[in-house]
């Protein structure tokens, strides 16, 4: 399955959404993605996008969730607010969550988890910081993300998992990795995951995607059939100059 999901932090107000939502359906429209196009909005914004794109081929995601359904946690998301509102996928674990608010591999397997009892998609991200890439750690930062991630995690036959390679040294910055380092890191992780799931799981149930400075000159270059299967996009995904192209370039992979 080819992913195509946006990754819209806390940047744009919900008229900005509302009307960059308008313009990525008519150019889904125009030139369809042969796969899941997924929208994550912030929070506020969810039930105004999941009505936009309710009869459209488009999903919803959320940027995160807290892993009880129910209680006293102020300021936290739980699964079945986000299930009201019509999303579909969840994106856990970003950098910039495990950077600010501190969020642990612990904390990211009781939410994959927690996404999982609740029939949500867990798009969980992983990758290495500037200072790990240089020690030589990237494999190391890969493999232990993923263990502690995954564990005690099983997925029965309709569960879907989305892993995301997100480099952190380069979100954001413009500049993306070699197409070359996406396809190792992507054959590491891989790898990891036969420790978990058996090959045909991994080939039904688990997805690899890229994400870090993807743009419509890039995109391409990180999908790789077989291993890699989509992208994760942010700055890029922010308006419709430069994300329209993107869905563009990608809707010609089925042709």
């Amino acid at each position: 399955m080819l992913y195509l999901i946006t990754n819209w932090k806390m940047q744009l107000l919900e008229k900005e959404l509302t009307a960059l939502t308008a313009q990525i359906i008519a150019q889904n429209k125009k030139t369809p993605l042969p796969g899941e196009l997924i929208l994550a909005p912030h929070f506020s914004a969810l039930k105004t996008i999941g009505e936009l794109i309710k009869n459209t081929p488009l999903k919803l995601a959320a940027q995160n969730l807290f892993y009880h359904e129910r209680g006293a946690y102020t300021g936290e998301i739980s699964p079945l607010h986000l299930i009201e509102s019509g999303v579909s996928y969840v994106i856990i674990g970003h950098s910039e969550r495990r950077a600010f608010q501190h969020e642990s591999d612990a904390d990211v397997n009781l939410k994959i988890k927690t996404a999982l009892q609740n029939n949500l998609t867990p798009i969980l991200c992983i990758g290495e910081t500037f200072e790990e890439r240089k020690l030589g750690k990237t494999e190391i930062v890969l493999i232990r993300q993923i263990i502690r991630g995954l564990e005690d995690i099983n997925l029965n036959e309709q569960q879907k998992l989305i892993i995301s390679y997100e480099p952190v040294w380069v979100i954001g910055t413009g500049q993306a990795v070699k197409p070359a380092e996406a396809e190792n890191a992507a054959l590491v992780i891989k790898k990891v995951l036969l420790d978990y799931f058996t090959p045909e799981q991994i080939k039904k149930n688990i997805d690899l995607i890229y994400g870090g400075s993807v743009d419509a000159n890039n995109v391409q270059g990180f999908i790789m059939p077989g291993l890699m299967t989509g992208a994760l996009v942010g700055t890029a995904s922010l308006t419709a100059e430069k994300f329209l192209p993107i869905i563009e370039k990608l809707s010609k992979l089925s042709k």
